[in-house]
C-alpha cells in the first residue's frame, strides 16, 4: 500500500479549504508509488477515459522542452485514452533515451488497457499508444526512470475504478506534486442548454513558476460534449488571465502544460463557436477552475509566506498593465520587502519605472489595500506609515497601480521571497 508524505509543518491548510471533487463520467484514476523518490509516496497517477476524451493542450514556449512535450505535440489522436504523470524526473535534457522510454511505457499501457477493454467492455476497443499524453514533473537532466514506470503499469490498470470519490481525487493531486506543500483541485458546475455540467480540476505548482504557457502542469476534466477546437479556442482565451497572470520566481520551466479534457458523457446541446450563447456558463466556469488552481500554485509558492495581488488599471493597452505588472510581482526587491513586512513603496516605484512603459506621473495613483500611497504623483496627504506597516503584517496584500491613461487592466499574483524559498532551492536535489 502507498501513501503520500506531506511536510506537515508546512502543511497546515484544513481540508475544508479543498473543494469535494466527485464522480464525473468517462473519467477513472489511479495512483501507485513507483519509488521514484526516496521516500515511500504515491508518483505516478493514470487518468483513464475508457471511451476516449476530447482533448487541448497549452504548452511551455521555452526553447528547450521536455521529451514528454516532444511526445504531445506528436499525437494527433482527435480522442485521447490516457494521461500518465509521474514526478521526480522532468524526462528533460534526457535526449533518444528518454523519448525511446515514453514508447516504451505507452506500449506497455496500451496492452495493459486493452486487455481491460476486454474484461470490461461489450464492445472492447484496442488502446492506441498514440492515445495516450505524459506529463512529467522534477529535475531536469538526470536519467529517465522508464523500468520503474513500466513495471507498474499493470498495478496502475489494477487499480482503475470507474467509480471517482473525493478521496480518489485527493490522492491524485497529492500524486503528481513535487515541492508542493499542498494538493491543488478546483471544481465549478454550469449549465450548456438544460445540461448540468460539471468541470473538475488538479494542479501542480510551486517553484519555477513564470507565464510562458503555462507555467506549471494543470489538467481539466469536463463531462460536456466539446470538439477539440472549442476546447482549444476556450482553454487559450481564459489561459491568459490565468495561468498566465502567475508567477512565483520569473523562471519558466521546460516541462509547463494545461491541458482540458471532455469525456462528452453530459450529452449536452452541439456547440459550434465559442461566440454560442449556449456556452456562456461554461466559458466563465472553466475561468474560475482555472484562476482558482492559478492562485493555489502562487499561495503554495516555495517558501511562501504571503499573496501578492497587483492590479494595473486605466493603462493605455493591456500589453502595458500586464508589463508593468509582472515588473512588481517579480522584482526580489519588492518580494523581499513584502517578506519583511516593510512598506518600502519607493520599490515599487522603481518597478514602474524599469518596466519600460511610459507614464505620466501627474496622474499616478498607488495604493496598498484600501491605503492611498502616492496620489497624483506625490506622497499621499493623509499618508501614515504606520497604517501601512500594520497593513503589511497581512497574509494577503493587494497592490495596486492606477495609471489613469486609458480604460485596459490586467492582474497578477505572485508571493513573497522568503529565507526558506533559497533553503528549498539549495537543496532541491538532496
Amino acid at each position: 500500500m502507498s501513501f503520500n508524505f506531506i511536510n506537515t509543518q508546512t502543511f497546515n491548510s484544513k481540508m475544508n479549504d479543498f473543494q469535494d471533487l466527485e464522480h464525473l463520467d468517462g473519467v477513472s484514476i489511479s495512483a501507485v508509488c513507483a519509488k521514484l523518490y526516496s521516500k515511500i509516496r504515491d508518483d505516478l497517477v493514470m487518468f483513464y477515459f475508457r471511451d476516449g476524451a476530447n482533448h487541448a493542450s497549452v504548452y511551455t514556449q521555452s526553447k528547450i522542452v521536455s521529451e514528454n512535450i516532444k511526445w504531445n505535440l506528436n499525437i494527433k489522436s482527435k480522442k485521447i485514452k490516457v494521461l500518465l504523470v509521474n514526478t521526480r524526473n522532468a524526462n528533460a535534457f534526457t535526449g533518444l533515451n528518454g523519448y525511446e522510454g515514453l514508447k516504451e511505457i505507452a506500449k506497455e499501457a496500451s496492452i495493459q488497457l486493452s486487455k481491460k477493454q476486454k474484461e470490461d467492455e461489450d464492445y472492447p476497443k484496442k488502446i492506441s499508444d498514440k492515445e495516450i499524453l505524459f506529463g512529467c514533473t522534477g529535475t531536469i537532466g538526470e536519467e529517465f526512470p522508464t523500468q520503474k514506470i513500466k513495471k507498474n503499469i499493470s498495478e496502475l490498470v489494477s487499480r482503475i475504478r470507474y467509480t471517482q470519490n473525493k478521496l480518489i481525487w485527493m490522492k491524485a493531486a497529492l500524486g503528481i506534486m513535487t515541492t508542493d506543500t499542498k494538493p491543488k483541485l478546483a471544481m465549478e458546475e454550469c449549465i450548456i442548454g438544460n445540461k448540468k455540467i460539471k468541470i473538475y480540476g488538479v494542479a501542480k505548482g510551486s517553484g519555477m513558476i513564470f507565464p510562458n504557457m503555462a507555467t506549471t502542469l494543470g489538467y481539466i476534466f469536463t463531462d460536456a460534449n466539446l470538439q477539440n477546437d472549442i476546447l482549444k479556442k476556450l482553454l487559450k482565451k481564459n489561459i491568459q488571465t490565468t495561468f498566465n497572470a502567475i508567477s512565483c520566481d520569473g523562471d519558466t520551466s521546460t516541462n509547463d502544460m494545461v491541458t482540458i479534457f471532455s469525456t462528452g458523457k453530459a450529452n449536452n446541446p452541439i456547440v459550434n463557436n465559442i461566440n454560442d450563447k449556449k456556452i456562456a456558463s461554461f466559458d466563465k466556469a472553466l475561468h474560475s477552475v482555472l484562476l482558482n488552481l492559478a492562485k493555489r500554485i502562487v499561495s503554495d509558492g516555495e517558501g511562501a509566506s504571503k499573496f501578492i495581488k497587483v492590479n494595473v488599471v486605466k493603462a493605455k493597452n493591456e500589453d502595458n498593465a500586464k508589463k508593468i505588472a509582472f515588473s512588481i510581482a517579480n522584482s526580489n526587491l519588492v518580494k523581499t520587502a513584502i517578506a519583511g513586512e516593510d512598506p518600502n513603496w519607493g520599490r515599487i516605484i522603481m518597478a514602474i519605472g524599469k518596466s519600460g512603459i511610459d507614464i505620466n506621473l501627474k496622474k499616478l495613483l498607488i495604493k496598498f489595500g484600501d491605503i492611498k500611497i502616492i496620489e497624483k504623483g506625490q506622497l499621499a496627504k493623509n499618508y501614515n506609515e504606520s497604517d501601512v506597516a500594520n497593513y503589511m503584517k497581512s497574509k494577503s496584500i493587494e497592490i495596486s497601480v492606477d495609471l489613469n491613461l486609458g480604460l485596459k487592466n490586467f492582474t497578477a499574483y505572485t508571493m513573497d521571497l522568503t529565507k526558506k524559498y533559497i533553503e528549498i532551492n539549495a537543496d532541491y536535489r538532496s
